[in-house]
C-alpha cells in the first residue's frame, strides 16, 4: 500500500504484509493486489525532525489508547477494519483523539492507497485533482482511502464533489471534524457515510501512551535514558485534557528541558506553566457549556452553575457574551418569580464593563449563583410563546372600538374610543367589565403564575381579579 499525504511534511509509504489476511481474502477477491516494495509501517523511516507525537502514531488497532467503546476486540468496526472490509464514514471527535490515525489504520488494513488533504489549506481544484488520482487507481484495481482533515470547513458544492466517487466505490471517504455533523455538513454527503463519535481520551490511557513513549527506543524517548518522577507522567496526561497529541508533545518539551536527564517537579512546572482547556469558541463544545450552565440555573443547582460559568470564562469565552446569557436566564428561567434577578444580572454586566477582566469575572459568577438560587418560573416565558402561537394562528384581530385612539373629529364620528371606560374613576380603580382583548379572544388566558416567589402573591391576586371581571360580565363564578 503506497501513502501520499499533503496534510504534514513527508510522504508515507505502508504495505500490508504484516497485517493478518482477511478470512476468505476479503476486498482482494475482487480486487488484485499490488506487490508493495515499501517497508510494512505507516511512518516513513525515522527521522528526528519529526515531533514525537508524529513518530509514535499508533501502527495497528492494538496500539490506539482509547476509544474502547469503537475499537475493543470484538466490536463491529475493529472486525471490519481488520476484515479489510473499510466504509465511507466521518470520524467526529475532539482534537487529539485519534481521527488522522485510524484513517490512516483504514488504508493499511485495507491495503489500500492513501491521500490526505485539508479542508483548510484546499480548494475546489485540490479536491477534483485528489479525485482523479483515485479514478486512475480506481481503473488499475487499486483502492483509495480519501481523508479530508476538517472537512466541515469545505462548502456545499466542495462536498458534493466527493458524492457521486463515493457512491461507485472509486475512494473510501473519511472525513475528521471536531463540529458536529448534523450542522456543518450537507445531507447528502452524511446520508453515504457513517458517523462514528470519537472521544476524549482518558488521562490514564494518555498516561499509557507516555509510557510507551519512554519506553520505545526507536521512535520515542527511551535511548536518552530519562528518569521521571512519579506522578509526573500523571501530571502530564491531566494537563492533555483529553489530547494524546498535546500529551506527548508536553513530554517532548519536558525531556528537552529536563536537567541530568530527569523530569521532575521544577521540570514540569516550566511545561505547565500555562495549561489550556478544551473550549471551541463557537462550536460543539461552546454551545453544549452554554447548555450546561442554563440547565444547572434551571435545576437551582448553584454549585454546577459557578463550575460552569467558572470552566467557560477559564476557557476564554467572551464575558460580554456571558453576561448577556445570564440576561437571557433571568428572564426565562426565574421571570416573575423573583424580579430582582433581571436587575442583578444587567448590574453584573455592567459591572463587568466598568472592571473588565479579571476583576469583573467575579460579577457574573456572582450573577450565576443567584440566578441558580433564585425561585424560578417560565410562565411570562410560557405566556409571552402562547400568544405569539395565537397571533400565527389568527392573523391581525381587529382592535375593539372602545380601545382605539380617536384624535380626530371623524373617528370619534366613526364611534372610535366610544365606550370606553377610564379604569381610575371606576370603583377600585379597575372597570372590571370591560374587555380588552379581541373579541374572538374574548376569555382567553395566556399568563398563568406559579405558585413560586413573587408570583405567590401574583397568582392571587390575578385569581381574585379574574374571579371579579367573571361577576361583573355576568357569568358563573369559578
Amino acid at each position: 500500500m503506497s501513502i501520499t499525504t499533503h496534510r504534514r511534511a513527508g510522504s508515507y509509504h505502508a504495505g500490508a504484509r504484516d497485517r493478518p489476511v482477511p478470512a476468505g481474502g476479503g476486498y482482494h477477491r475482487i480486487m488484485p493486489r499490488r506487490p508493495s516494495s515499501a517497508p510494512p509501517t505507516l511512518i516513513a523511516e525515522s527521522d528526528e525532525l519529526k515531533p514525537l507525537a508524529e513518530r509514535m502514531r499508533p501502527r495497528s488497532l492494538d496500539d490506539i489508547v482509547g476509544q474502547t467503546r469503537l475499537l475493543a476486540d470484538g466490536k463491529p468496526l475493529r472486525r471490519a477494519i481488520e476484515a479489510g472490509k473499510v466504509h465511507s464514514m466521518i470520524l467526529w471527535g475532539p482534537p487529539g483523539c485519534g481521527k488522522t490515525t485510524l484513517a490512516l489504520l483504514l488504508a493499511r488494513y485495507a491495503d489500500a492507497d492513501f491521500r490526505a488533504i485539508s479542508a483548510v489549506l484546499s480548494g475546489l481544484p485540490d479536491v477534483r485533482a485528489a479525485l482523479a488520482e483515485a479514478e486512475a487507481r480506481y481503473h488499475q484495481g487499486r483502492r483509495t482511502v480519501l481523508f479530508v482533515d476538517e472537512v466541515h470547513r469545505f462548502n456545499k458544492a466542495q462536498q458534493d464533489a466527493f458524492l457521486p466517487h463515493i457512491e461507485r466505490g472509486v475512494i473510501v471517504f473519511v472525513g475528521a471534524t471536531t463540529e458536529n455533523p448534523s450542522f456543518e455538513l450537507n445531507s447528502a454527503l452524511l446520508s453515504r457515510c457513517r458517523v462514528h463519535v470519537l472521544e476524549a481520551v482518558s488521562a490514564a490511557d494518555i498516561e499509557r501512551a507516555l509510557a510507551r513513549a519512554l519506553a520505545d527506543a526507536e521512535r520515542g524517548l527511551g535511548a536518552l535514558g530519562l528518569a521521571v518522577d512519579e506522578g509526573a507522567l500523571r501530571l502530564i496526561a491531566q494537563a492533555a485534557d483529553g489530547d494524546v497529541r498535546r500529551a506527548l508533545t508536553l513530554l517532548e518539551i519536558a525531556a528537552e528541558l529536563a536537567e541530568d536527564g530527569r523530569i521532575d517537579e521544577t521540570t514540569l512546572t516550566q511545561v505547565l506553566a500555562d495549561p489550556t482547556r478544551r473550549f471551541d469558541k463557537g462550536g460543539e463544545q461552546f454551545y453544549d457549556q452554554i447548555s450546561a450552565l442554563h440547565k444547572s440555573v434551571r435545576s437551582s443547582d448553584p454549585d454546577a452553575a459557578l463550575y460552569w460559568c467558572t470552566r467557560m470564562l477559564d476557557g476564554g469565552m467572551d464575558p460580554a457574551y456571558l453576561a448577556r446569557r445570564l440576561a437571557r436566564m433571568a428572564i426565562e428561567d426565574v421571570g416573575l418569580a423573583d424580579p430582582r434577578a433581571w436587575t442583578l444580572a444587567l448590574a453584573a454586566w455592567d459591572t463587568y464593563d466598568r472592571l473588565g477582566s479579571p476583576e469583573g469575572d467575579l460579577a457574573l459568577a456572582e450573577a450565576a449563583l443567584y440566578l441558580a438560587i433564585a425561585a424560578k418560573s417560565n410562565a411570562a416565558y410560557a405566556g409571552f410563546n402562547a400568544a405569539k402561537a395565537e397571533i400565527a394562528a389568527n392573523g391581525t384581530l381587529e382592535v375593539p372600538m372602545h380601545l382605539r385612539n380617536a384624535p380626530t373629529r371623524l373617528m370619534k364620528d366613526l364611534g372610535y374610543g366610544k365606550g370606553y371606560q377610564y379604569d381610575h374613576d371606576a370603583e377600585g380603580g379597575v372597570a372590571l367589565d370591560q374587555q380588552c382583548l379581541p373579541d374572538a379572544l374574548a376569555g382567553r388566558v395566556f399568563y398563568e403564575p406559579v405558585d413560586r416567589g413573587m408570583e405567590l402573591k401574583i397568582a392571587e391576586k390575578l385569581r381574585g381579579l379574574r374571579e371579579a371581571r367573571r361577576i361583573a360580565r355576568g357569568e358563573a363564578p369559578q
